[in-house]
């Protein structure tokens, strides 16, 4: 390496080359990418996302971002949940802007169709297509672990969002007791790598995710790098036994 260094997996590569490398991940994985997720959680994801959907809370008139967004699958929860207010007050629609690195998973999203109130832009989390103070809420699903400077894109958050403005962020974490950690370890080396060679053909992507998944921050370090990023009232809450965590703030 001849520079600043980041994780790809259980490698450290330089930092220059992640987003390069990640990026050639979500290429394949794309067109699989929702029945993949599927499969790897037998169906949990779907109940995680809906808990993170209803935590927000989305309102007529929000402007919302789902960075990191792929294929639409959290957006697409959020404007019918806007929508679903919007009946019983009034007001005008909510806006979710769909953020992601990576065009094919874009792509993806907009092949299974929308609603008005979503649109779609390829963008960097790092740098973000939008002015200081944009937003009333940030919502980043299973995204961030592939982000090459994590501070930096929690910082980039902070600043996307009004004073007050809601920050969420669901990850895969660390469970909270030997035995689940034993077992998660030996499901997601063993079965996972073993799915994506045989539903998409792409058992090192998977190979990826699941050392990705290894190398995050466990959710009080994960806790503490939200709080450095300017972030107040920040928590988590575990989702089946901690495999995942959807962690929460409020941007100063």
């Amino acid at each position: 390496m001849t520079g600043p260094s980041a994780t790809f997996g259980f490698r450290d590569v330089d930092a220059a080359d992640k987003a390069g490398l990640v990026r050639g991940v979500f290429d394949r994985v794309a067109s699989r990418y929702d029945l993949m997720n599927d499969l790897m959680s037998a169906g949990l994801h779907r109940l995680w996302k809906d808990a993170v959907a209803s935590r927000l809370n989305p309102q007529p008139g929000e402007t919302i971002i789902d960075c990191a967004g792929g294929t639409g699958d959290m957006a697409r929860r959020f404007a019918k949940l806007a929508r679903r207010a919007q009946l019983r007050r009034g007001g005008d629609d909510a806006q979710v802007f769909v953020i992601d690195y990576n065009a094919e998973m874009i792509a993806a999203g907009r092949e299974r169709g929308g609603l008005p109130e979503i649109a779609w832009a390829v963008g960097d989390a790092q740098r973000l297509p939008l002015p200081d103070a944009a937003a009333d809420a940030y919502v980043i699903s299973f995204g961030i672990r592939n982000v090459t400077d994590i501070p930096g894109a929690l910082v980039e958050a902070r600043r996307v969002l009004k004073p007050g403005g809601r920050f969420l962020c669901l990850e895969f974490s660390r469970p909270v007791t030997e035995a689940l950690r034993a077992a998660y370890d030996a499901y997601s080396f063993k079965v996972i790598p073993e799915i994506g060679a045989r539903v998409a053909n792409d058992r090192e992507s998977y190979q990826y995710l699941v050392e990705s998944i290894r190398r995050f921050p466990d959710q009080a370090r994960f806790a503490g790098m939200i709080r450095d990023a300017g972030f107040s009232q920040v928590g988590w809450t575990n989702f089946t036994g901690g495999v995942a965590a959807l962690h929460t703030g409020r941007a100063i």
